[in-house]
């Protein structure tokens, strides 16, 4: 257990449902002040409730993370609830699928916007908090769609997770003079909402082609996540963790037939 982090003020955004939801109820299991920020209240609340219901403390807000006003009233508001922040966890994400030959620019601004100017944006608000705490922490979700593997039609969402990693390391020299650090976590396939309409027999492909056999859960990425923000994680910083069972790393699907 990562003692370190009861008590702890911590924003989740993109935290009322998938891979941020999963992440938000490690931390609040770990006994830290949560807040969950996404772009709709409804989501948000309903999250908090659950958490609280389970003994955790959990406030929700509503932000869109691509737009300045919205992360810096968010900053606003943890203080106001929580008296501070320690841990941003910079989660927010969309991945609507559209091909080069197809994809509008406004398409593709949306994903950038969201995905990479939001990360930017959100950090950049939360770091005169951070900057209060012994324990000033940035997580980023990435992905290895983009740093690593490709899929198509998620160009956009490619270039803005590869964006993240880029953007890290160069935040993680500027804020390391604050004893802030950064690093991101990388999931691969991860059981989410998201696929529950992709049926059974998808599934099975997508599990058969990773080498532990099955889909990650959104808990293995928030205990990733809880170490970086963790006391014990202080001398880490600008590094990136890939949490996919092993999916990058067959060169093919008989590799694993081998095997």
């Amino acid at each position: 257990m990562l003692t370190s982090i009861k008590g702890r003020s911590v924003i989740v955004t993109g935290g009322s449902k998938g891979i941020g939801k999963g992440i938000a109820r490690v931390f609040a299991a770990q006994g830290a002040k949560v807040m969950i920020v996404a772009r709709h209240i409804d989501g948000a609340e309903a999250t908090a409730a659950e958490f609280n219901a389970a003994g955790a403390t959990a406030c929700a807000f509503a932000a869109d993370v691509a737009k300045a006003s919205d992360v810096e009233a968010m900053a606003q508001a943890v203080v106001e609830r929580h008296g501070g922040l320690d841990i941003l966890c910079a989660n927010a994400g969309i991945f609507p699928a559209a091909k080069i030959e197809d994809m509008t620019e406004a398409q593709w601004d949306e994903v950038v916007d969201t995905n990479l100017k939001g990360t930017f944006l959100s950090i950049k608000a939360c770091v005169p908090l951070l900057k209060k705490s012994d324990q000033g922490r940035i997580v980023i979700t990435s992905s290895i769609t983009g740093p690593i593997t490709g899929f198509p039609g998620w160009t956009h969402y490619a270039a803005s997770k590869s964006g993240q990693l880029g953007f890290m390391r160069t935040a993680a020299i500027e804020l390391a003079k604050y004893a802030i650090t950064v690093n991101a976590v990388m999931p691969g396939n991860i059981k989410t909402e998201g696929l529950d309409g992709l049926g059974a027999d998808y599934l099975a492909t997508m599990a058969a082609s990773i080498p532990l056999k099955k889909l990650g859960a959104v808990e293995d990425i928030g205990n990733a996540a809880l170490f970086f923000a963790s006391r014990e994680a202080a001398y880490i910083t600008g590094q990136s963790i890939v949490v996919d069972g092993g999916q990058t790393l067959p060169e093919s699907l008989e590799a694993l037939e081998e095997a």
